[in-house]
């Protein structure tokens, strides 16, 4: 997911196909609007460079493709 919004309290908003959660990111080390992370169970909890990000949505994507047929 792309942080949308990192606030000074922790928390933030995360985004991925238009579909935007609150999360707490005070797990990670300073958190920057932009940047992608793993999510789990409401806790950001790792960054990704935004080719690994692209590759796993992309996996995520075709997962799902192979699920409907």
């Amino acid at each position: 997911m792309m942080i949308i919004e990192a606030r000074p309290d922790g928390s933030g908003v995360v985004e991925i196909e238009g579909s935007r959660r609150e999360v707490d990111l005070s797990l990670l080390e300073n958190p920057k609007p932009g940047e992608y992370v793993i999510v789990h169970a409401g806790f950001a909890i790792q960054k990704l460079d935004e080719d690994d990000a692209n590759e796993r949505l992309a996996m995520f994507e075709e997962l799902a493709k192979s699920m409907e047929e």
